[in-house]
């Protein structure tokens, strides 16, 4: 028996340590530790309603929309504000392009390095490279320059943005000429990040905060020119990801197939639903509203802010703020040293009907897969074709309960998103045309209480609002990675991250890659 012990877990964003016990090669306990305290919920204690717009965006850097998108949703909901339906849109707009800017970001910029192997890419025949290139349908890059420019990296003793992983590890399977098409396109993915948020700043003045959708509806106008170029560079990032990101997900895969026996974790997953309907049916959203249970196979019930509830047994929080709802919550820092018996993190172990729930892409596509999403199906479907193939049997949805189900989930999302957003644009483009131009309202009440429940890229976000006598009474925030990287609760039921580290095999304890893989997976 080992102890593993990764701090801090770094290609995050945010402060995380995951702590393992390792048993005959076997993860066989596990703590995950979130060691930042936000306290963002007492900043906003007292401040006007409309304020929270625009403090609670900076509870993060890489899904800034979504939170702000959350907090107006609660502030309009408090207030009894129903936006325009252009406003709508607009919001569906901005948030597709972070999804896509955060999901390319997170494969080949955090990810890719636990599975990809630039030095190995040395080794690389370029012949060979752009045959198996074309045999996957993938990007063709220049290779041959890709390769050269690595090679400078290896001969000058320095691997710059390549330094510091494990790459003499056996879990590196791909072959050389694999390793460096990802490479290649690794490097693309930079430059795609950057066209995305430039949809992004053109909508929302500004990434990562944005400034336009503010409750009432937005303060973006768009003319037929910025239409045009949103347009044009949504296009440009819809081909990388269906020409490299797909292809590159189904050509690493197939090596990766032992990724299907472990990381599954809870089996619960929770999607608030998000991209807006326009009747604001939160179930009618595209992809939509739902909690699966583990005990009841693949099938989603109903869900709502009334089943959320929040532990703090094992957080350090004030052991009276235990068992809250967050319209109820309290957020009363009270922290005594690490101790995996006892307080260990300063995320609260959140918890849905009261079992823990994993959030994110794969929660939010098999939400989707079986309500009947069509574009959902249709890709899950034709990836687990691929993989079946790759795999000699016929591979059920239940396989995506994995890790590498986890990973595949989120490529997946991005070409649905993707597809999605070109359609909203020609919907805005439609409603302008049609005579519409409505996009904010001013009319308001003082009081009420709100939750805005949405989606961020990397999982279920809930922000919750009292309002008193004009000001905020209460605020509380469920962010995606509060529920992954909970803690025990107070019953000493392990997290959703925790439960899918345990079983994990680890080949090297002094070099934990494949917890590494897993910790990743939840783009914590």
């Amino acid at each position: 028996m080992a102890r593993t012990v990764v701090d801090p877990l770094t290609r995050i964003e945010g402060h995380l340590r995951v702590e393992v016990e390792v048993t005959d090669g076997k993860v066989s306990d596990a703590w995950v530790s979130g060691t930042l305290w936000r306290g963002m919920e007492l900043v906003l204690q007292d401040r006007h309603p409309e304020d929270a717009f625009w403090v609670s965006q900076r509870i993060c850097g890489v899904c800034p929309i979504s939170h702000s998108h959350a907090s107006a949703q609660s502030t309009e909901q408090a207030l009894g504000i129903k936006i325009p339906n252009n406003a709508r849109i607009i919001r569906n707009i901005i948030e597709g392009a972070q999804y896509l800017h955060s999901h390319i970001l997170w494969f080949y910029t955090l990810t890719a390095l636990d599975y990809v192997n630039p030095i190995n890419a040395l080794k690389a025949n370029i012949a060979d490279t752009y045959a198996l290139a074309e045999s996957k349908g993938t990007r063709i890059s220049d290779f041959g320059a890709v390769q050269k420019r690595l090679a400078a990296f290896a001969e000058n003793g320095q691997l710059s943005i390549f330094t510091g992983h494990y790459f003499d590890h056996p879990g590196y399977v791909l072959p050389p000429e694999l390793d460096l098409i990802a490479t290649a396109h690794y490097l693309e993915a930079l430059e795609m990040q950057a066209v995305a948020a430039e949809i992004i700043a053109v909508m929302s003045g500004k990434f990562p905060h944005p400034m336009t959708s503010i409750p009432g509806g937005t303060a973006f106008v768009p003319t037929e020119q910025k239409l045009d170029d949103i347009l044009f560079r949504f296009l440009t990032v819809k081909a990388f990801i269906d020409e490299a990101l797909i292809p590159d997900t189904l050509a690493i895969a197939p090596f990766l197939l032992g990724a299907a026996s472990f990381g599954g974790g809870c089996g619960n997953f929770l999607s608030w639903g998000v991209f807006e309907a326009e009747d604001g049916d939160p179930y009618k959203r595209s992809l939509p509203r739902g909690f699966i249970e583990s005990a009841k196979g693949l099938t989603a019930d109903k869900v709502g802010p009334e089943d959320v509830t929040e532990y703090v047994a094992h957080s350090w929080y004030d052991d009276k703020t235990t068992g809250l709802t967050p319209d109820k919550g309290k957020t009363e820092a009270k922290y005594e040293d690490y101790s995996v018996d006892g307080k260990y993190s300063w995320g609260k172990a959140a918890r849905c009907k009261d079992l823990p729930a994993e959030v994110g892409p794969l929660s939010r596509m098999l939400v989707g897969y079986v309500s009947g999403v069509k574009p959902v199906v249709d890709i899950i479907d034709y990836a687990l074709g691929e993989l079946s193939k790759a795999a000699g049997a016929t591979l059920p949805p239940t396989v995506l309960v994995s890790l590498l189900g986890r990973v595949a989930a989120r490529n997946l999302e991005a070409a649905v998103v993707a597809q999605w957003s070109v359609e909203w644009v020609n919907e805005l483009v439609a409603a302008i045309k049609g005579g519409d131009s409505d996009y904010f309202v001013t009319d308001r009440g003082s009081d009420g209480k709100g939750a805005g429940l949405w989606e961020a890229p990397r999982g279920s976000v809930g922000h919750w609002m009292t309002v008193e006598g004009g000001k905020i009474a209460n605020y509380q925030v469920v962010a995606p990675t509060t529920w992954d990287i909970a803690p025990r609760d107070d019953k000493g039921v392990l997290g959703p991250m925790e439960q899918a580290l345990v079983g994990t095999p680890v080949v090297d304890a002094e070099k934990p890659l494949e917890i590494l893989q897993v910790a990743h997976s939840f783009d914590p």
